[in-house]
């Protein structure tokens, strides 16, 4: 066993100990696996809206972005979380208000019950893709660490995610989420100095980038970095991670001033991540893309360093897994089996479904997770998946008093089967991301299947 293993395995065990902690100390009911007993402190609440985030999107995906098109490019594509965020700010007290355990949830309460059952599937399908994709990233960190196969790397991890959201619920997943945050910001910040070094400060990092990567696009047509930009700004502005993590702060007022915490730190490790994938373009020219940060960790700053960047991007891919595993779970349960059951299901049946729901849906992301071939190709369509179909009805159903049922279904519909359309069917003409097509589609759809169709519902969007 090499240091770097040993050191990850420590991490881990580390982290599936607080799960089990949690789930003797703080989870007796569904409330309290689900969202964290409504009882998550502000710090606690900043740290897993940030570990949810910054997961294999970031740490893999947007680092294989960065590799291939630059800095300058990146800027556009990865800021889309930062401004959605900005805008949740307005809505994130009105969220924890409701009381919600999921989206769907918030949305029967002016659309109706099939609405709910509609837009549960969509959900369902774009988190198991955003869990599978993490698999396949902590996948890329054992191989490059201990050349353990890509096959067998996601199914330890497929193993390691389920256990850790089975065991502590939210509770696990947030404290665990907090403690890789400063992880991974205080060794990103440690290593920088060193990388900056290796390359000759920034002056010898422009000199030494390739043409396309000093460009303000990388090469990309505007509809191609547009489409990359929108799933990332989409997903965040309708996540249903952020709005249950809303629904976990101790108060309304909690729940908006996380949202100030998470924009300072998601753009600080955006900016990190930006300089170390770039410099990893000059110090390692020829990996694989979704290596760049993984090789900085490695090779590109002292031992101590690389283990704490490594353990923090190994807890960051499990935990923003767990993330996703949990709220997938959570639709399934409340949003389908709940919600048609004929009987009222007890609080210590509804806890036992969703630790049995948690394995099944990691399961099938495990499976799901053997059709994409890259960390970037699966993020793209998943994020798109939730921005298409669900984030206009979610925004919709918060700010739109206009919004009508026919109207919400539509969208939800449209933008869900126009990106399955677009990615498996037509197999991504242009090399366009399929948001180009999907999303115009569903907020048009949305927009005038509304105004042409009488609200029968007279739920006021406060009282959401």
């Amino acid at each position: 066993m090499n240091v770097y293993l040993i050191t990850v395995v420590v991490y881990l065990v580390l982290m599936a100990f607080i799960g089990i902690y949690f789930a003797k100390k703080s989870v007796k009911t569904d409330e309290d696996f689900i969202v964290a007993g409504r009882q998550l402190p502000l710090p606690v609440l900043i740290g897993t809206l940030l570990a949810t985030f910054v997961g294999s999107g970031t740490v893999v995906g947007g680092a294989s972005f960065i590799y291939q098109y630059g800095p300058f490019a990146a800027i556009f594509n990865l800021s889309g979380s930062v401004i959605g965020m900005m805008i949740l700010y307005f809505i994130a007290s009105k969220i924890r208000s409701g009381g919600n355990y999921t989206v769907p949830q918030m949305m029967e309460k002016r659309f109706g019950l099939v609405t709910r059952l509609i837009s549960s599937i969509f959900i369902l399908l774009a988190y198991i893709g955003i869990t599978a994709y993490q698999f396949t990233g902590g996948a890329y960190v054992l191989q490059l660490t201990t050349d353990i196969s890509l096959e067998t790397g996601s199914i330890i991890m497929c193993v390691l995610v389920i256990f850790l959201t089975v065991t502590g619920g939210l509770f696990s997943v947030a404290y665990t989420d907090a403690i890789s945050a400063l992880l991974i910001v205080g060794g990103f910040l440690l290593g920088l100095p060193f990388v900056l070094i290796a390359v000759d400060g920034f002056e010898g990092l422009s000199l030494s980038l390739p043409d396309h990567a000093l460009t303000w696009n990388g090469g990309l047509s505007i509809p191609q970095l547009i489409g990359y930009f929108l799933p990332l700004f989409l997903l965040v502005l309708g996540d249903q991670n952020m709005y249950q993590r809303f629904s976990a702060a101790k108060n309304p007022d909690i729940a908006r001033r996380s949202t100030v915490g998470f924009i300072f730190a998601n753009a600080l490790v955006i900016v990190l991540t930006i300089l170390l994938a770039t410099a990893a373009i000059v110090l390692f020219p020829n990996i694989d893309p979704d290596a760049a940060i993984l090789k900085i960790a490695v090779d590109g700053v002292p031992l101590g360093v690389g283990l704490i960047i490594l353990s923090a991007s190994v807890a960051f891919l499990i935990t923003t897994g767990t993330s996703y595993l949990l709220s997938a779970s959570g639709n399934l349960v409340y949003d389908l089996i709940q919600r048609f059951s004929k009987t009222d299901i007890p609080q210590e049946r509804l806890l036992w479904l969703n630790r049995v729901t948690v394995v099944v849906l990691g399961i099938f992301a495990y499976i799901l997770g053997r059709f994409f071939p890259t960390v970037l190709e699966i993020q793209m369509y998943s994020y798109t998946m939730y921005g298409a179909a669900i984030t206009p009805a979610i925004l919709a159903t918060v700010l739109w008093k206009r919004a009508t049922t026919a109207g919400i279904l539509t969208s939800i519909v449209v933008g869900g089967v126009a990106t399955m359309y677009w990615e498996l069917i037509l197999n991504r003409p242009f090399d366009w991301n399929s948001v180009l097509f999907a999303l115009p589609l569903s907020i048009l759809s949305l927009i005038i299947v509304s105004l042409f169709t009488k609200n029968k519902n007279t739920v006021h969007v406060d009282r959401l």
